[in-house]
């Protein structure tokens, strides 16, 4: 009986990058595994678990064979045409051939003859020996770390001085277990064995030897003060976070930031959690400041109150477990006290200055060498925000939206921004407000950046909504009037987050504005671009948006053929757009949808044929035929009913209503014929269709829902 152990594969090596580590131990770990399973090796109900930590890549695998079974092989020779002379007997080219596998003349009688597509062909059977554990992790290590993400790799020499290696960081240990049982095994210049190394500084002795693959986990923690799991190690120093603050009191809780989380799993290997805390003093500058410098450069949790107000405590995640951690937490005070003074002296000295008075500044500034600088951006922006400020709320909300879009890049030009990039808007808001604007106008110098990301918030008022449209319609029209279109994964102008906030703030706050007017009117603002006097322009960010929003309608959860009955109308009102994925998705649930979305597929390909016959007056008297008069009655009353509920907003009762066209239509199609050989009756009858086709139509093309 063939007996199976776990497999351990560590890779000791110096501290690795902190924001890739989790992603280089889980493809280390996958990469080896589905190797192994390729190879025979593993089997399908063998239980992977990978570990990560600062110093130490490594995977634990259940279920691995010492030696993967023997499979029967096939192999295609060549045509037996070309293998066997008129006689029978072998080629030279078939005998070069089987001696290269390892066989000779005698295995001629033996060779299979069978059918290869048109000719027939010769087969030679073999088993093929199944690889040791030894060659098959030699073979999965060796591509596992070739096929590591590493982003930049370092080269280093290897203890013969002559020798160099190419690696993430340099490897110094490599463990590879079956059972108790070492694997014999190379990597980057280091044979395998038992012996690794735990904790710098709290390890129970500097070498640990792994006794066998099952216990290196226990061993580890217990013997080596190293949790080496990524996923434990995290959930520990969440536990630990929640635990601190909650000993804090006052609702106390810590920020909540993922990424921070994983790089600090990333930083540490025996996590211990302590409070620190700073001059109160420093609360005066605003407390984006504090969490920024805190998180970015010093990777602590800030502290806020029940109210969600930063308060002077923060928490440390310390990678050791002193019995006094008093010295630990002062030193880490010390450190932290000299980056908030920073904050604090940027945030002072700011506002020394009016916000305003640094705007002319931006004309310094290169925005892009085909578009101008910074200032000729802004008053493009201002530009288009006066026009959408119009539209949406007369001249006060034009007013407010160019001052607001005047002001909202002044803050790229303070200190603090250029410390902190990840403030701007944020800082613009704090300035706007210590120079007395009004709330709406300093919020939307911060918001007009929003959305930011997917999931976002989108601008707290009209005129930051306002400021924000006109901003990134700014950028994708403008960087496609020079051809800077995104391609693949490369977006550098992150044109396709702009299109999808532009989406979302059209349609989430229903703005009754059409998306190619705003786009035209924006490519007005633009001068000496050939591109926004032919249209290209206009036309590539009107597809580039649709595009996007065919996405985003399908995340939502409705079908290709709903999303396609709707945006094939092309409507320029996106506020609209869910309205009528609604009354569609309504529609598409009534018994008679099926069978309309037929006929009207049918018509659609009728009157398509048709070309530009189909131009003209129904003439009522031409109507000879019962089921054309009874279709032409039915539209004369429904379709005026439909007509005004589609007016009305009302989509879903439009479409409700045109169900009734059902059977007339049906009596149409069984009882009339629509290409009569007389050309009068035949124009009338496509003129009757036609008219059928625009009443059927409005809310959405109902043919694209016909399966």
């Amino acid at each position: 009986m063939v007996t199976n152990h776990s497999l351990l594969v560590e890779l000791f090596v110096e501290e690795l990058p902190p924001k890739s580590l989790n992603d280089l131990g889980v493809s280390f770990a996958g990469r080896l595994h589905e190797s192994l399973k390729a190879q025979g090796l593993a089997l399908e109900e063998g239980v992977r678990i990978s570990f990560a930590s600062p110093r130490r890549l490594a995977v634990r695998i259940s279920h691995v064979l010492p030696n993967a079974a023997d499979k029967p092989v096939s192999q295609k020779l060549m045509p037996v045409s070309v293998g066997l002379d008129a006689e029978g007997r072998a080629t030279p080219a078939l005998l070069k051939r089987l001696s290269a596998l390892g066989a000779d003349a005698a295995a001629v009688p033996q060779l299979k003859r069978a059918m290869d597509g048109k000719s027939e062909a010769l087969f030679f059977d073999s088993v093929a020996i199944g690889a040791t554990l030894a060659e098959g992790l030699q073979k999965a290590l060796t591509d596992a770390i070739a096929k590591l993400p590493i982003a930049k790799v370092m080269t280093y020499q290897l203890g013969d001085g002559w020798s160099s290696v190419n690696f993430v960081r340099p490897a110094h240990g490599l463990v590879a277990l079956h059972g108790p049982d070492i694997v014999p095994v190379t990597a980057l210049g280091l044979a395998s064995g038992r012996e690794t190394r735990g904790h710098r500084f709290e390890a129970a002795s500097p070498i640990l030897e792994i006794r066998n693959a099952d216990s290196y986990e226990v061993q580890m923690e217990k013997e080596g003060a190293v949790i080496p799991s990524f996923d434990k190690r995290r959930k520990e120093i969440k536990e630990q976070l929640a635990k601190a603050a909650a000993e804090v009191g006052g609702g106390a809780k810590p920020v909540e930031d993922a990424a921070l989380l994983d790089e600090v799993t990333a930083l540490v290997e025996r996590p211990k959690v302590l409070v620190g805390k700073f001059d109160p003093e420093f609360l005066e500058v605003p407390q984006e400041c504090l969490i920024l410098t805190m998180k970015a450069n010093q990777k602590y949790f800030p502290l806020l109150d029940a109210s969600g107000k930063l308060t002077n405590k923060f928490l440390i995640v310390s990678n050791i477990r002193p019995i006094d951690a008093s010295l630990v937490i002062q030193g880490n005070e010390r450190v932290v006290r000299p980056r908030l003074a920073d904050a604090k002296f940027f945030y002072d000295q700011d506002r020394k200055k009016p916000l305003d008075s640094r705007i002319t500044g931006l004309s310094r500034v290169v925005y892009h060498n085909r578009l101008g600088s910074l200032g000729d951006r802004i008053e493009r922006v201002q530009a288009i925000a006066r026009i959408i400020g119009h539209r949406l709320g007369g001249e006060e909300l034009a007013l407010q939206a160019d001052q607001a879009a005047l002001l909202s890049k002044a803050d790229l030009l303070t200190d603090m921004v250029g410390e902190f990039p990840e403030l701007q808007g944020i800082m613009g808001r704090y300035y706007a407000q210590h120079d007395g604007l009004s709330d709406e106008i300093a919020h939307a110098i911060e918001d007009h950046y929003k959305p930011r990301f997917a999931g976002d918030e989108l601008p707290r008022n009209t005129v930051g909504l306002v400021v924000a449209l006109a901003d990134k319609l700014e950028t994708l029209v403008g960087m496609f009037g020079i051809g800077q279109i995104p391609t693949g994964d490369k977006d550098p102008y992150a044109l396709r987050r702009h299109a999808l906030g532009v989406i979302r703030m059209l349609m989430e706050n229903d703005l009754q504005l059409s998306l190619d007017t705003l786009i035209s009117s924006t490519a007005g603002v633009f001068r000496d671009v050939e591109a926004f006097e032919s249209g290209r322009a206009v036309v590539e960010t009107e597809d580039f948006i649709s595009d996007r929003l065919v996405g985003t309608l399908r995340d939502i959860g409705y079908s290709a053929q709903e999303v396609d009955a709707v945006l094939s109308l092309r409507p320029q009102r996106l506020s609209d757009i869910p309205k009528r994925l609604a009354a569609v998705h309504a529609f598409a649930e009534l018994p008679e949808a099926e069978t309309l979305a037929a006929a009207n597929k049918r018509v659609s390909n009728i009157l398509r044929k048709a070309g530009g016959a189909v131009d003209g007056e129904i003439d009522a008297s031409l109507l000879n035929e019962p089921a054309e008069q009874a279709l032409h009655q039915a539209l004369g009353l429904i379709a005026p009913k439909a007509d005004e509920a589609f007016f009305s907003g009302e989509y879903a009762l439009s479409l409700q209503i045109l169900a009734a066209l059902r059977n007339p239509v049906d009596e149409f199609f069984d009882n009339v014929m629509v290409n009569a050989e007389d050309p009068a009756l035949r124009a009338n009858r496509l003129a009757l269709l036609s008219r059928l086709h625009s009443a059927m139509n409005r809310v959405a093309d109902l043919s694209r829902l016909a399966s």
